[in-house]
Formats: structure tokens, sequence, C-alpha cells
């Protein structure tokens, strides 16, 4: 099988977020379910992503970190398909279907990056109790605090951590700006017990306090439960903070965002987001014409950094 590494995320070697990328043989069937596993370990990259081909239009990826198989893995799908573009294996300016455990996901190949569709958006939960609220902030080493949005004069909401999926569960934890972000300091005993305790993959922090008129957010993300301490750059929690956003009327339908993320662990990436509502009665005639439901892409570049055989 021949495996690749890429920096998803970033057009620069060493930038952005690092992959595992396994290209099953045409023909063959996926290793075992511990073959598999044993090969994310040994590449000891946060995600490694195993394709294999089905037609000209569809793939079928399963994604495992050092610890566990996972439903989906958003740097993971824009590095493989991006070294699929390169390949060859794909053309630009196409759509192919990626069927995954978190469902079967359209993946837009473009020129020079990758835009995968992300699963439909789902609030699970509002993180509001004293008790709860005190308890994430102290383990994520910060003191307590409130983040207020202006919408218009004399219209002040507050901002509250949220549990929401796009594939994958985070909480979303809004900080008040770009020092307390970097002063993150998490337990990360603590968090992997809090991250099995309410069913999430791990803490997704952000700020809206940028000093560019294109970038939406600063992040940084957390998910030391699947054995990532932090992690450099991450679609799923990145398509959940786009919902987070739409969700609070920060970003709006047909919006483009740009997240930055891994800035604290010198591995810079920018992430690119959309969301738009598609209406459901395209294709069901039953639906009224003010049903939708909203469709989250998330994109960006890679930079293939080494690519060989693995002899399994």
């Amino acid at each position: 099988m021949k495996f690749y590494i890429v920096d998803a995320f970033s057009s620069a070697a060493f930038g952005g977020n690092p992959a595992g990328v396994v290209i099953i043989p045409e023909g063959d069937d996926f290793p075992s379910a511990s073959l598999m596993q044993k090969t994310a370990a040994e590449l000891r990259y946060s995600e490694t992503a195993f394709v294999k081909r089905l037609n000209e239009k569809e793939f079928h990826t399963r994604y495992f970190t050092p610890a566990a198989e996972v439903d989906l893995c958003g740097h993971a799908t824009i590095g493989a398909f991006y070294v699929m573009l390169k390949e060859g294996i794909l053309s630009k300016e196409q759509k192919y279907m990626n069927h995954t455990l978190a469902g079967d996901l359209e993946i837009s190949a473009q020129k020079d990056f990758i835009m995968m569709e992300m699963a439909i958006p789902e609030h699970i939960k509002t993180i509001s109790g004293k008790t709860e609220t005190e308890t994430l902030f102290d383990i994520m080493g910060i003191p307590v605090g409130e983040v207020f949005i202006h919408q218009s004069p004399g219209d002040k909401k507050k901002l509250l951590p949220m549990i929401i999926s796009t594939g994958l569960p985070d909480i979303l934890l809004p900080v008040s700006d770009r020092n307390t972000l970097f002063d993150i300091d998490p337990d990360f005993d603590a968090l992997s017990r809090f991250s099995e305790e309410y069913e999430v993959t791990g803490v997704h922090a952000f700020t809206l306090d940028t000093a560019e008129d294109d970038i939406t957010a600063h992040c940084r993300n957390f998910a030391p439960l699947y054995d990532i301490n932090e992690e450099a750059a991450t679609g799923t929690a990145n398509g959940a903070l786009t919902y987070y956003l739409f969700l609070h009327d920060l970003v709006k339908d047909g919006q483009d965002s740009v997240f930055i993320q891994g800035e604290s662990m010198g591995r810079p990436s920018r992430i690119l987001s959309h969301i738009k509502k598609v209406p459901r009665y395209e294709n069901n005639r039953d639906s009224k014409k003010d049903d939708f439901f909203l469709k989250i892409q998330i994109g960006g570049t890679g930079m293939i950094l080494a690519a060989g055989e693995i002899f399994i």
C-alpha cells in the first residue's frame, strides 16, 4: 500500500496539520481494523486516512487516531483528497462522494484546494450552569470569562460554550481575546475525563478578536481523550464553529469564513468554510418551500511532505 505524509490546510511544508494517508490498491479491500490501527499508531500522526476507491466518482474512507477509529476527520480528508488530486486520481473542478461513518459527504476538487461537506450540523447542548462552566474553565487553565457581542446598538448577547457536531461533537468555547486564547493551558487528564463525561471529542476554543479583516476567528483545539493534546487544524471542529457563528447570526447564509489555527504550535493553518441553506423541496415535492437544511463545507490546500510503501 502506498502512503503519504501531507500537511493539510497549509501551502508550506511543516505548516498546517500533518496527516497520514494510505491509498488502498485498486481491487483490494481494507485491511483489518486492527492492522489499520497499528499502522496509524506507527505513523504517529493525530489521524491517518485509509482511502478505497469504489468507482470513478466514489470513495470510502476510514479514519484512525493512534488510539481508536473515529467517524470523520476533516484535515485527514483534505490531505487524502489533495494527495489524490495531485496524483491525478481526481480531476480538477469535479465533485466526488466520500462514504464515511459520519455519512456520505460530497468532496469538491478545485484547482489547488479541496472543499469537503460536513455532516448536517447538530446543536447538542449549551453549557450554561455555573458549576459546569467553572469546571470547564478551570480545566482549561484560564479564569471564567464572559464574552459578549454587540449585534446592534443596545443589543448585547452573551456567548456560551456549546456542544455542536458536524461529524464529531466538540465543545465550542468562546474566549474574549487572543491573549486569553494563547494562555490556555489545559489539565489534559481532567479534560479527557470531562470529554468522556460529556461524550465529546474535545474542546475547540476560539476568539473573534482578530487584527485582519479577512480572518473570522483564531482557534485552538484540544482532544486528549484521543491522544491529541493539541491539534494544528481541525476540519470538523471548524465546521461546528461555522454553525455556532451561524446560530448567533455572526455568519450569514452563503458566507465564507476563514479560521486560523495552530499558531501556538508553530504550525499556522488556514481553514476555509462556507455555509448555505439548501431547500429540501428541490428533491421532495411534499416539503414546504421554507424547509431547508444547512450545508457546511470546510476546505483548504495541502503540501505533500513524503511518500512511500507500507509492506504489510
